[in-house]
């Protein structure tokens, strides 16, 4: 059996298209489906639906044979974990190019953040992203106290609780509804296949007849693109 993990949302979305070029369709909508372990037309492959930010620790530990996560997860996770921004315990075959964004510093309309910079200000700074948000600014020389949240991180300078955020960024609207403005761009984001590299050995020909697959769709649309 392989065990693929997934979180619902835009990556389920978009990961579809890549298993479908490998003959594999999940049997049911997880939007409707209150079931965690979801089958598929192929009787030894099924798709296990986890948060975003566990898919690369099912895949480390076998809960899964192999995950789709983003990339600012991935850094995290292995940060965390002391294993380096090189995957660790997980290896990472294919960039899908999919679920594209980026992580951006942003902060209030009216704060001089250039100035603040400049000037040595200790920034305080909301993220969730924490080991992104530390290596950048620590590379800038920038001195920050960095405030970890899991959610609304708009809000955080709204209430004073920060002065800016790094957050990941698709269309910016978000940030123009709470008359917040994207200052720098740290790094392009998108999702990545991860292989628990004990099931490549014990599994190999099926998970490489699947990535194969993933590549060769990759490689379709880009020509299409």
């Amino acid at each position: 059996m392989i065990t693929l993990a997934l979180s619902k949302g835009r990556i389920f979305d978009e990961t579809l298209p890549l298993l479908a070029r490998a003959g594999i369709e999940v049997a049911e909508d997880p939007n409707t489906s209150r079931k965690l372990i979801l089958a598929t037309n192929q009787p030894d492959v099924r798709v296990v639906l986890v948060r975003a930010t566990d898919v690369p620790t099912y895949v480390e530990y076998g809960g899964a044979d192999l995950g789709v996560a983003g990339l600012d997860t991935l850094i995290e996770h292995t940060a965390q974990w002391g294993l380096g921004l090189t995957g660790g315990g997980l290896y990472r075959p294919l960039d899908l190019g999919i679920a594209r964004c980026r992580v951006s510093v942003a902060v209030p309309e009216g704060f001089d953040y250039r100035a603040a910079v400049r000037q040595g200000s200790r920034l305080r700074v909301a993220t969730k992203y924490t080991a992104i948000a530390r290596d950048f600014f620590a590379e800038k020389g920038v001195h920050v106290d960095l405030i970890k949240l899991y959610g609304s991180m708009e809000l955080a300078p709204l209430t004073g609780l920060a002065d800016a955020i790094v957050d990941l960024v698709s269309t910016g609207n978000t940030l123009k509804a709470n008359h917040l403005v994207e200052v720098e761009r740290i790094m392009d984001i998108s999702s990545r296949l991860v292989v628990n590299p004990a099931a490549l050995k014990l599994k190999r020909e099926r998970i490489r007849l699947l990535i194969d697959a993933m590549a060769a769709a990759i490689s379709e649309r880009e020509c299409q693109a």
